[in-house]
């Protein structure tokens, strides 16, 4: 909201000055505007919108597609060796004997060689059964698989093998459980049965895992999210309460609260380098550093109050040039202030977005898993069935995937529109007796209406410079041995993260342009530059000093979280300790 005032802040003088600063930039497209909310629009980027428009028409059909001719339910139900979906009845499958089967009772996906899993061509090398209930103790011999399977009903051999010839059977080895079978448990959402052993579950973990690439960090943060979610909710909702305690403080102390923050960074600075500077001081004349490492020690220290000094003298300057470029921020922060107070559901607007985001996503990685799913079941020599992917699946994933970065930055985009109209219709508004109703609402009807287009454009060119972004970004995974490679790799990367983040500035202040002047992106664009450029000082040293203000916030924030964290720091999982003090994490 910040950037949207300040692109309109240095517009505020007389219209005779204004006129005569466009006439004296020559450019004759920003000449013929009058920078104030247009009465009449006309729809702009029409074609964009269109094009964007038979993009979703592809996605509707590769959705279609996807539930037609994927199986989603065989990786969230599991499915055994021989094309079984747990938890329901099946079709036969020509050729494997073992196929079809009413599996209605059996919910859990059982492997017979849990501890030693191995992944060959994409495909887990144990058998897999559909068991009714997972063995919760130990079983180190045949005699005990056949007393569980009669006091549970839950046969862990292969299904034509019957219970009475567990033991008697001279192949019970090759159609059982390898032994010992570990303890094994199964989760919510996840039915399998998942072994207890450390050795084992490490083991389970990592095979299962590795079958989708790169889902290891996926796992880890979902694990830990599960383990901890108490300690998370908890520290949203404390986050949430130290972000409107800040809100109101910048509504209510804007002066104050700005020159203490400032004053804090000041002292801060100043305490750290000193603190540095006496500890280099006292550890090198300090009698008894001998060793290499103390002396090595003492000159990190002396590396740490350099730089500590140097960060120290350049903030320090860039305050004192600054300090009269102060008042222009409190300024920008008293409209901020107002807007809200005119506007307060424009606190709410990120929550929506958030939850129109999380309801694209959902609906997303269901077509992903169900098009992952899309093959066609073959028998094998052995009387197993194996799914072979219909061509063309590959082509529809990378489409999909342009899709997801695509329309998450419309949705971005359209955010950025619907406050950028709220705040144009609330600062123009120079009649505080009669205010807009309903800012918001009409900034939204005013998106759908005619500036759409404008939205699919900005948002099309923010998925360019990404698509690249995450190729390099997967190529440095791969090349992540590769010394040379990766930082010619990690220079690209951020040449490209550097271009994203101009455009995404460039773009916001374009959207902002379109909601007051109702032109196209270009247009828009090409007038933002304008006004940049001339208030270039201006708006940077304003830019820099509300930038480094919410910084400052937001560490208030963060670290509040982390002191109350430190507190809390144990929460409880759902398995004890290790032997060696590590925890085991949940499968998901």
């Amino acid at each position: 909201m910040t950037d949207c005032v300040s692109i309109m802040q240095p517009e505020q003088p007389n219209g005779y000055q204004h006129q005569r600063a466009l006439q004296d930039s020559g450019d004759s497209i920003s000449e013929r505007q009058e920078w104030r909310p247009v009465a009449y629009r006309k729809c702009t980027d029409t074609l964009w919108l269109l094009l964007f428009c038979l993009f979703w028409a592809g996605l509707m059909f590769i959705s279609g597609y996807a539930v037609v001719a994927g199986a989603a339910e065989r990786l969230v139900l599991g499915y055994d060796s021989f094309g079984n979906i747990c938890g329901r009845k099946n079709t036969p499958v020509e050729g494997a004997n073992l196929s079809g089967l009413d599996m209605t009772n059996k919910k859990y996906v059982f492997f017979l060689n849990s501890c030693s899993l191995e992944i060959q061509s994409l495909r887990i090398s144990s058998l897999s059964l559909c068991v009714s209930s997972c063995p919760q103790e130990q079983l180190n011999s045949l005699e005990d698989l056949q007393s569980f399977a009669r006091n549970n009903g839950s046969f862990l051999c292969i299904y034509n093998l019957n219970v009475s010839n567990y033991t008697l059977n001279p192949k019970a080895a090759q159609l059982c459980p390898t032994l010992p079978v570990p303890p094994s448990k199964s989760f919510p959402l996840f039915n399998r049965c998942v072994p207890q052993n450390p050795e084992c579950y490490s083991k389970y973990a990592s095979v299962l895992i590795s079958m989708v690439n790169e889902m290891d960090v996926f796992h880890r943060i979902l694990s830990g999210i599960l383990a901890g979610r108490d300690t998370v909710i908890g520290l949203s909702v404390l986050a949430l309460a130290f972000s409107l305690i800040l809100v109101l403080a910048f509504r209510f102390i804007q002066t104050l609260l700005i020159h203490t923050l400032i004053a804090l960074v000041v002292f801060g600075l100043l305490f750290i380098s000193g603190v540095l500077w006496w500890l280099h001081y006292d550890y090198r004349n300090d009698p008894s550093t001998e060793l290499e490492t103390e002396k090595e020690n003492v000159k990190f220290l002396l590396g740490y109050a350099i730089f500590s000094t140097i960060v120290t003298v350049v903030l320090l300057s860039l305050i004192f040039v600054l300090r009269k470029r102060l008042q222009f921020a409190v300024q920008l922060f008293r409209i901020v202030d107002k807007i809200i107070g005119r506007i307060p559901f424009l606190l709410f607007q990120p929550l929506w977005t958030f939850l129109i985001l999380t309801v694209f996503w959902v609906f997303w990685v269901a077509v992903l898993l169900s098009l992952g799913t899309a093959g066609t079941a073959e028998s094998t020599s052995g009387g197993q069935v194996e799914y072979r992917a219909l061509s063309g699946i590959c082509y529809m994933a990378w489409y999909h995937f342009v899709g997801l970065l695509w329309t998450s930055e419309f949705i971005l985009a359209c955010q950025q529109m619907v406050i950028a109209g709220a705040v144009v219709t609330c600062y123009f508004n120079r009649n505080k007796n009669n205010p807009s109703p309903h800012p918001v609402l009409s900034s939204i009807s005013v998106l759908f209406c005619y500036h759409l287009g404008t939205a699919v454009k900005g948002s099309f060119l923010i998925t360019i410079l990404r698509i690249p972004r995450i190729v390099l970004l997967y190529l440095y995974n791969i090349l992540n041995q590769k010394k040379n490679a990766k930082c010619l790799f990690s220079c690209c990367f951020c040449c490209v993260c550097c271009q994203e983040s101009c455009l995404r500035y460039f773009n916001q202040h374009a959207y902002t342009t379109t909601a007051i002047n109702g032109t196209n992106f270009c247009t828009s664009a090409k007038d933002a530059v304008c006004i940049l450029a001339r208030n270039s000082a201006k708006l940077a040293s304003i830019s820099c000093l509300g930038d480094f203000l919410l910084f400052l916030g937001k560490t208030f924030v963060s670290q509040s979280n982390k002191l109350t964290e430190g507190q809390n720091h144990r929460s409880t999982t759902p398995f004890q300790d290790n032997e060696d003090g590590t925890e085991l994490q949940p499968m998901t």
